[in-house]
């Protein structure tokens, strides 16, 4: 048991980490096509890794048509609800800005858990949590004074991304232990396959672009970040995820985000020469400390 919640936490960091880096390969995307263009390749290279498994028959499936039906509304809020929302605000914010607001996912997903799963937290919980809620209310207000209505709108779209996180986490506890990892992260894959490249079609019918479908893939900069999105970021974050929920729960695997909003930071200034303002430094001190000392007494909770 022990050995299976230490392989938990280390998937859940790996995890963390490898999405604190997806948000450097997005916005290197991002200036080389659209969003939508980006998200239905990103998909398309994840179902052909994920079913190299099933066609050569090293991994079967356990899934029926009645448990399509019960996954696809958690697919929904992640990945096509998830995805969508955070391509969207990176065309605004830099990723360091949107690594910050994610560091808020522990918050949303305890809130979420007592409305939803009615599972109440104390006192000093509420204050971190009230703390957390500070610091992002700061870097909205500052951003709002300093910066012009569409960086507003990135930061709103990173925030509804989160929320959507956030709900994929409550709704997957259940559906994690229904399940096995690894038929529930193929069958969301498809689902953000179908979805994302079904919008993206329509969207090239419409502007009669359909020629044009595949050719950000002719550019090696897109290639190369498609590949670490769509196998690396989509697919193998998706089955550590889904893992990690399956053997400690939601709330001591979303404390992870904490981590990947330090490397999305990093990664930010050193690859992309993002500027970090005063105000970003300190309002996500603030969450942080919110997070932190949120989830330090859910966990604490648990063990007394």
């Amino acid at each position: 048991m022990k050995k299976e919640s230490t392989l938990a936490y280390i998937s859940a960091t790996l995890y963390a980490f490898i999405i604190g880096l997806s948000f450097l390969f997005v916005k290197i995307t991002l200036s080389i096509t659209t969003p939508l263009d980006i998200l239905a390749h990103r998909f398309t290279v994840s179902i052909i890794f994920a079913s190299i498994p099933m066609i050569f028959g090293w991994v079967k499936l356990d899934i029926k048509v009645k448990d399509i039906i019960n996954i696809i509304p958690v697919a929904l809020f992640y990945p096509v609800i998830f995805f969508t929302f955070q391509a969207l605000g990176l065309v605004y914010i830099s990723s360091s800005e949107a690594g910050i607001i994610q560091a808020t996912l522990p918050i949303f997903t305890m809130v979420l858990s007592k409305f939803i799963l009615k599972e109440n937290c104390s006192r000093f919980q509420k204050s971190f949590l009230f703390l957390s809620t500070l610091g992002v209310i700061y870097i909205f207000f500052m951003k709002g004074t300093s910066f012009n209505v569409s960086s507003l709108k990135g930061c709103l779209l990173i925030l509804l991304s989160t929320i959507s996180s956030a709900i994929y986490n409550i709704l997957a506890r259940k559906t994690t232990r229904k399940y096995k990892p690894l038929d529930l992260t193929y069958m969301i894959t498809f689902v953000g396959f179908i979805s994302f490249n079904f919008l993206n079609l329509t969207n090239h019918i419409i502007s009669g672009t359909v020629s044009t479908y595949f050719n950000p893939l002719t550019n090696s900069m897109f290639l190369v970040s498609i590949l670490y999105l769509g196998l690396i970021s989509s697919l193998i974050a998706s089955l550590l995820s889904n893992y990690s929920l399956f053997k400690i729960g939601a709330a001591e695997v979303s404390v992870f985000s904490n981590f990947a909003t330090l490397i999305t930071v990093i990664s930010g200034i050193i690859f992309l020469n993002e500027k970090l303002e005063y105000f970003h430094i300190l309002g996500g001190l603030i969450i942080l400390v919110g997070v932190i000392g949120t989830n330090l007494y859910a966990i604490r909770d648990k063990k007394m």
